[in-house]
């Protein structure tokens, strides 16, 4: 199966990174954090990837070009059989502002010639196990199926009983409702039912909310680790985490 990443975002709320490369090209630790979702994904025996690039896109192509040949396909790359990383790269430019949706419409011909490709965000990372994922996506025969994650709070929770708090946690790691993690899997004809070349088109909006309204997506919920890299302060949480060797993404050896 193979797996779109998008990588085209402006990251409007992370300008220390963003106005100088792209925000899936920020580091933890030694590396990208695009190369730790590959990583992820890789582990799991995903190793096909399509890269949704926009903004600043030339540098994500500058730093595979340093790692990876080209094939006869200019935009398609392939990794020294030598090398660590048994991947095989397509990188589209899908332009400058594009939406989500868009962009991924704009990757249509290098996704549909399987009946199903996953799709992540280029800037949170996991340790969801990616097989199980494919495993009940398989299951449920509908169009779609989206990871739901607790999000890491960004402020304190209280438990309350009347007007007396009868527990306050300063930083809890999680609420007991679900967000949109990404880590997606659709099924090929998402393209012909839910997706257009629109500009504007986000996934998360009209496709998303569509797909629900017919019964066509499902939620694959993941009880454990999720961050994603969205501010100043998460990028500092996701280094220390690397630098303490306490990453929980790291499945990899």
């Amino acid at each position: 199966m193979k797996v779109a990443i998008l990588c085209g975002g402006q990251g409007t709320r992370f300008r220390e990174v963003s106005e100088v490369i792209p925000k899936p090209m920020a580091p933890i630790g030694d590396h990208p954090i695009l190369w730790h979702i590959m990583k992820l994904y890789s582990a799991h025996g995903f190793n096909e990837f399509v890269l949704l690039l926009g903004h600043k896109g030339e540098c994500i192509r500058e730093f595979f070009l340093k790692n990876a040949s080209p094939t006869g396909d200019s935009d398609r790359l392939t990794f020294d059989p030598n090398s660590s990383e048994p991947w095989s790269v397509t990188l589209v430019d899908t332009g400058e502002k594009a939406m989500t949706g868009a962009r991924l419409w704009r990757a249509r011909r290098y996704l549909e010639s399987e009946d199903a490709f996953a799709l992540t965000y280029g800037d949170g990372v996991g340790n969801i196990d990616l097989g199980a994922l494919q495993k009940f996506h398989r299951s449920h025969g509908k169009m779609a199926t989206l990871t739901g994650v607790h999000p890491p709070s960004r402020f304190g929770e209280l438990v309350v009983k009347g007007s007396t708090v009868v527990k306050f946690d300063e930083k809890p790691e999680s609420s007991t409702h679900y967000i949109n993690g990404g880590f997606f899997i659709f099924n090929a004809h998402v393209f012909d039912r839910y997706l257009n070349d629109h500009e504007d088109l986000m996934l998360e909006h009209e496709p998303l909310q569509r797909m629900a309204g017919d019964g066509e997506l499902m939620m694959y919920a993941h009880e454990g680790f999720w961050h994603h890299m969205d501010t100043p302060h998460e990028f500092e949480v996701l280094n220390n985490l690397w630098k303490s060797s306490k990453a929980p993404w790291k499945i990899w050896k």
